[in-house]
Formats: structure tokens, sequence, C-alpha cells
């Protein structure tokens, strides 16, 4: 289970967050592609290694020529359900410029449908949101931490006139987000990063418990005397006690084709599940979906994981610890119309309490002699009756048939 942790004590740009996801292994291209999706002028994201204080990072530039366009938010709107893009970058997009609209809109008392991104400055923002929204969907993290965000202090001189710092869109956008000024007296956090942040993060803490894979360090475009100016992005594992009993594993799925479901549980099967189950649920606007249930034992649990990452379309998974009582089993055989069937036997206080048959056995041995299984099913079930008659208060089996353990 991948998670990972920002460090904002240095605040928060769109090209910092870039910079941190490109740094961490996040090839380019993933941000570079979604970007070049978008239908408008050509945006080219160009990387370069840079330091800070000693301390070395990436930077990712935007190249976005002037344009003509003043967009609003109903036209940001349109313009990403226009793109090529992976829904679920999309839908991430939207609800960055959402957040960005709203926050400007209240700040303005405008609508937020009036809300504009001007020039150069809405493909920066364009560029900034898709592809850092395209970077973390790549990452498949399941969960994203962040320190509190430094946002600065002082003012700067804008269009309008002198702004405050923090710049009101941003505590707009922050608003319930742990917050600090910060050393430096300029703007640290960016409205556009402060969107990301408030749309992408999950909780703000400080480093969570975590074993460390790799760590991605995204530069700004200034170089302050008072810290690095840079974002740190930390991936890793979740750093979870192994718990002591069996645990069960789900996670809903509303997108994965049916058909391969049975091949998903005999995967599951065979990385150690002790058992494994779908159940139909209907998930937000009326969706068919699935709940797939794994039941395993502690040492099991990393390689049923992987398998359920590996054959399913899920990001996630609740680990819910289970109590479970079992009786003592054991494993023998019957002669059935000349062939072996095999049988489970269950104990509890020295009575035999359980007896089943292999179907699997049953189903072989019916297509060996062709003849119906539930013909075979039934004469196995018989044999087994009566080789091993659970009213008994101790164990008897006829002659020759094998005792099960106490």
């Amino acid at each position: 289970m991948t998670i990972a942790w920002l460090d904002l004590a240095a605040g928060a740009s769109g090209d910092m967050l870039l910079g941190a996801l490109v740094d961490a292994g996040v090839p380019l291209d993933v941000p570079a592609t979604a970007v070049a999706a978008l239908p408008v002028e050509q945006i080219r994201l160009v990387s370069e290694s840079v330091t800070r204080h000693g301390l070395g990072a990436t930077r990712v530039h935007v190249h976005a020529p002037g344009s003509p366009h003043h967009r609003t938010w109903p036209d940001v709107r349109a313009l990403l359900a226009e793109a090529a893009l992976a829904p679920a970058v999309r839908d991430g997009a939207l609800a960055v410029f959402e957040r960005l609209a709203v926050a400007e809109g209240r700040v303005h008392r405008i609508s937020p449908d009036e809300v504009h991104f001007h020039e150069v400055g809405a493909l920066d923002a364009l560029a900034d949101v898709v592809g850092v929204v395209a970077g973390f969907e790549h990452l498949g993290l399941s969960r994203l931490f962040a320190s509190p965000v430094a946002l600065g202090s002082g003012s700067a001189r804008s269009a309008h006139g002198a702004v405050p710092i923090p710049g009101p869109a941003v505590l707009e956008l922050l608003a319930g987000i742990p917050v600090v000024a910060g050393p430096v007296p300029a703007e640290m956090c960016t409205p556009t990063g402060a969107a990301l942040l408030a749309a992408r993060v999950d909780e703000w803490t400080t480093l969570p418990p975590m074993r460390v894979e790799r760590v991605g360090t995204g530069a700004g475009g200034r170089d302050p005397a008072e810290l690095p100016n840079v974002v740190r992005l930390v991936l890793g594992a979740a750093d979870e006690p192994t718990p002591a009993g069996p645990v069960v594993l789900e996670t809903n799925v509303d997108d994965l084709d049916p058909r391969l479901w049975p091949g998903v549980l005999d995967t599951l099967f065979a990385a150690g599940a002790s058992d494994a189950w779908l159940t139909p649920i209907l998930m937000k606007k009326g969706r068919p979906a699935h709940t797939l249930s794994v039941l395993c034992r502690p040492e099991a649990v990393a390689g049923v994981q992987a398998a359920v990452f590996a054959t399913t379309s899920t990001i996630g998974l609740r680990i819910v610890p289970v109590g479970k009582v079992a009786i003592e089993r054991a494993q023998a055989s019957v002669d059935v119309l000349g062939g072996r069937v095999g049988v489970k036997v269950g104990v509890s206080g020295g009575r035999m309490v359980n007896v089943s048959v292999e179907y699997e056995d049953v189903a072989a041995l019916a297509r060996e002699l062709d003849l119906p299984v539930k013909e075979v099913l039934r004469a196995a079930t018989a044999a087994a009756e009566t080789a091993y008659p659970v009213t008994a208060r101790t164990p008897t089996p006829t002659a020759g048939a094998p005792t099960p353990p106490h």
C-alpha cells in the first residue's frame, strides 16, 4: 500500500508540485501527455536539475505562448470535458478548478461562473493542474498526507493594486486546513498550489509512520535566503502493525469486467487466501458494483494484497481484523462407483459433526464415468454418511475407513 507525504515548509505552487512528482520518479511524459491532450495552444513542459541552499531538486518549467483568450470557469470546464484525458485526470482537474473558481468568486463577490482565468496565467494553471493530477494518478497512492502549509507574509503588487499575503483566494482555498506564515516575507503558496493541495491531500499531519522508498524534491523559481524553496514528496509503504489474527481485506469495485472475477478469485486462493467472495452492491449514482472480501492469515496479507492490486482495478483496501472459531478437520476418502472421492470430516468436542464430499473429485469422477454430476454426488454423499455417521458421540467410522484425528 503506497502512501506519500508532502513537506510544505516552503509553501507550494503548481510547478513545485510538478517538480516533486518528476523528481520522485513520475516520467515527465506522464504530465506532458496529459497537458498535450488539452485543446489549447501548444504548451511544453521542460525539466531541469537545480539546487536550493545546496539541496538538489527538479524544476519543471511550463512554456506557454501568449493567448488572446480570456477563459471563464465555464470555458475551462468545457475545455476539460472536451480534452482526451483519462476520466480520473479529467475529474481531478475539474475538482481543482471548481475550487479555484469558487474561492475567487467569494473574494471578488461574484459568481464562480464569472471568474476569469487570464491569458498566460490560464494556460500555466491548466498545465499545472492537469499535470499534477496526472502525476498523482500515475502514482496510484492509497493515501496522501501533508504538513501544515507555509503561506508567507507581507504584501505584493497585482493588476488591482497591493494585495496582502497570504492572498485572499489562498485563505479561502485552505479554510479548515492547518497553515503557518513561515519565515519568508513573500508569497509562498499560490492559489493554484492551494487548490491542488485542498483537492488532493487526505490528511494533514507530520510525517506518518511509513517505510520510505523514494523522495522527490521540486523547486520553485525563487531562491530566498531564509530556507530552500522546495516541496518534498516522500513516498513509501504504510508501516502498519502486523495483525495478530486473521483479517478480512475488502474493496468496492465498479469498473471491472465481470468475466474477470473467477480468475481473480483463483489468483487470490493461490496467493494464500483462506476464503474469498463477492457481494453485489449499489454505489453512488446507482452504479452496480461488487464488494470483494478476502479472508487470510496475517502471514498471507502481503501476498494477497499484491494479488488484489494486480488482478483488479482497485487502488485501495480496507483491512479489518476478525475473530475466528474453527473445529478440527481431517481429510479422508470413500469408494464411489469404482472410484475414490475425498471427504472432509469436522470434529467438535470429540464428536463428528460435519461430513462433506469434495465436489471437484465428484465432478472429475462424473466426467470419467460419463454420468450426470448429480448422480455421482448423491452416491458419494451416501457413501460418506455411511462411513462417517455424524450422529455418533465419538468418531466410529466403518471398517477400513480412515479415522479422523481428535
